[in-house]
């Protein structure tokens, strides 16, 4: 991250200067996404932006989708520390989360067997090239 954004805390806060580049109704927009951990619809409803077609057309200019991309990964950053002392607290569900999204190289997966029944169709065509390989 740039110094720009707090993480650790339960809200993202955002710096004022940061905001000062943006327009009041883009300010008030930012700080309610920041406030519901980046999920756009709910901070339209909480900041009274009418439309996320909005958000996604101020999201054209490079520093309001910096802004907004920043939010969610720091964001995400707070939701993986509160993962990581889940897992510090011996959480298993936690733990096994981790493996399998974070481990796979190590071999951390579920397999998954394919176990395809053969439907009648493919049935009737396989005796039917049987019976064709017969006759020849």
């Amino acid at each position: 991250m740039d110094g720009k954004r707090k993480v650790g805390t339960k809200k993202v806060e955002i710096k004022e200067e940061v905001l000062q580049k943006f327009t009041k109704r883009q300010q008030k927009f930012l700080k309610a996404l920041a406030d519901v951990g980046g999920n756009i619809t709910a901070a339209c409803m909480k900041s009274g932006v009418k439309s996320r077609n909005t958000v996604y057309d101020w999201m054209k200019k490079p520093d309001f989708k910096a802004e907004v991309e920043a939010i969610n990964e720091a964001s995400l950053d707070y939701v993986e520390s509160k993962l990581m002392t889940a897992i510090q607290n011996d959480n298993i569900t936690a733990i096994i989360f981790y493996l399998k999204t974070k481990g796979k190289k190590r071999g951390y997966v579920e397999a998954i067997e394919n176990q395809m029944a053969e439907n009648q169709f493919e049935s009737i065509m396989k005796r039917l090239d049987e019976e064709e390989a017969k006759k020849k």
